[in-house]
């Protein structure tokens, strides 16, 4: 027996629009239970809302029985250096191209949304799977249109993912590594410009220091170094190098009096912890027959990426 159809009304989104105001200028988002039993990602619109799935293709969809249009592509590459041994021959036609641009789309406005959320892993896993598509159109695309058409997003992308990185990091106290990322971003982005073929060099760094990306991580870069505890030793050895500039000898002696003493100063310092640490692991953990707990005797400094922590999440690669 057919399912009568739903009446007209009930596809009204008004309801689901009230109390949810618009604010321009704003990425106006929030998450909310759906039908399925899944958690639904919304994004307010002056003229309605945009509603995705949070895992998955956006729109919820599997193209071609895959995953994405990205994944069946992907697949369709690998089978085709399976069989002829490399990806000569192969290529992507301008509807496969439009397609990709179009799932691409689906994925900015979501990782934009989970980027206000602070759900970081997610906007790394959704750039990421933008700047695949980049590179397999600009590698595999037929006509010169399919090839370029998106790589006047990557500087954009690249830095939202390292923006994404930084705050992953930041939420667990590594400033340090949080810095690393927006630096590898910044490299990255003034590859991009460096490249431009046909421009002389003076022009593309031009271009690549007024840039939005560039200017918006460096910014991000300059208010974090300004959270770093201050280091006494970097501000002796300023001195000194310009007592020595200046001629100020007798200055710059007393600056390396200084310097000397403070690095003896942390070294007995180090040496004591680490003989405390020492009788500790020889100690009660050694005769128990437990292995000493990392992180008790020697605690790693919050900003720093070199130092074992246990409870530490390893950056992404």
């Amino acid at each position: 027996m057919k399912r009568p159809a739903p009446h007209p009304s009930h596809f009204d989104i008004t309801e689901a629009m009230a109390g949810w105001k618009f604010e321009h200028g704003q990425v106006n988002v929030r998450v909310v239970p759906g039908k399925d039993g899944r958690p639904k990602l919304q994004m307010r619109l002056d003229l309605g809302i945009l509603q995705m799935e949070m895992t998955g293709r956006p729109d919820g969809k599997r193209p071609h029985h895959s995953l994405s249009e990205l994944d069946f592509h992907q697949a369709r590459l690998r089978n085709h250096q399976r069989r002829r041994g490399s990806d000569t021959g192969f290529f992507l036609g301008s509807r496969d191209c439009q397609a990709l641009r179009e799932e691409s789309a689906m994925f900015y406005h979501r990782y934009l949304s989970l980027f206000v959320l602070e759900q970081f892993d997610a906007v790394i896993r959704d750039t990421q799977h933008n700047l695949d598509v980049m590179d397999l159109c600009n590698k595999y695309g037929r006509r010169d249109q399919d090839r370029y058409h998106l790589e006047q997003y990557r500087p954009y992308i690249i830095m939202m993912q390292g923006r994404a990185r930084a705050g992953a990091a930041l939420k667990e106290g590594y400033v340090q590594t949080a810095l690393a990322y927006l630096r590898g971003s910044v490299r990255a982005i003034a590859g991009l410009y460096g490249s431009i073929p046909g421009v002389p060099k003076r022009h593309r760094m031009r271009m690549f220091r007024e840039s939005d990306e560039a200017t918006t991580l460096i910014e991000i870069m300059r208010q974090l170094r300004k959270q770093l505890p201050h280091d006494p030793r970097k501000a002796l050895q300023k001195k000194l190098k310009t007592a020595l500039q200046e001629q100020r000898y007798e200055e710059a002696a007393q600056l390396r009096d200084q310097l000397l003493a403070l690095d003896t100063a942390q070294s007995h310092a180090q040496t004591h912890v680490l003989h405390n640490d020492a009788r500790k692991v020889s100690g009660k953990g050694a005769r128990s027959g437990q292995p000493p707990k990392p992180g008790k005797s020697l605690p790693p400094r919050a900003d720093s990426p070199d130092r074992p922590n246990p409870r530490r999440r390893k950056p992404e690669p």
